[in-house]
């Protein structure tokens, strides 16, 4: 099925205001891709999206240098296919954890993609 950005669900601010986020153009310049480009990853569910003062954007730890953060597009489908909200793999995303420790999307940016695969897995089903 085919979507546009604006039929995805777009989660709600609901990161804490220390979380940078960055606006739709800016993960476009990082990533040295069209805008256009970026909303299909969002459209496609390799980057979640959240309006942040009213205007798209997304948490700048799920890039690193000119990439989306390795595993956090399976992450993200391993949750969404357990049923899921964008807005709960965002919070859980930035929720400390202490087993990990860290919160997940730190373990990710660390290359430890499989605990946190792992947890996600054991949450969906």
């Amino acid at each position: 099925m085919v979507c546009r950005v604006s039929e995805r669900s777009v989660a709600p601010v609901m990161l804490a205001d220390d979380v940078k986020a960055l606006s739709i153009p800016e993960v476009a310049q990082r990533l040295g891709v069209p805008v256009s480009r970026v909303h299909q990853l969002v459209r496609d569910g390799h980057l979640l999206a959240m309006s942040r003062d009213g205007a798209l954007a997304v948490p700048e730890d799920f890039l690193v240098d000119k990439a989306v953060v390795k595993g956090l597009p399976g992450t993200i489908t391993v949750l969404r296919d357990g049923g899921y909200a964008d807005e709960e793999i965002l919070r859980w995303l930035f929720a400390e954890d202490s087993s990990l420790p860290g919160t997940p999307i730190a373990a990710l940016r660390s290359n430890r993609g499989r605990e946190v695969k792992r947890r996600a897995q054991a949450m969906a089903f």
